[in-house]
């Protein structure tokens, strides 16, 4: 049984083996826009910093105390 593989698979994979250094562009941007290092401290208190939501967005009855 034969694997399928999609025309834009083949298209890629002969495209990259044709052009060497667009793997390394593609690292290299991967790294500028997505490969971020994470401090987990910092984000759990901007998770605990975060405010809850009524059920309703719009709910009508709130009553403002201008």
């Amino acid at each position: 049984m034969a694997i399928y593989e999609s025309e834009h698979t083949k298209f890629i994979r002969e495209f990259l083996e044709k052009n060497p250094k667009e793997v390394v562009e593609q690292k290299k941007g991967r790294a500028l826009w997505w490969d971020k290092p994470q401090d987990l401290a910092t984000n759990e208190a901007f998770d605990d910093a975060e405010v809850p939501t009524k059920a309703y967005y719009y709910d009508t009855t709130y009553k403002s105390y201008n």
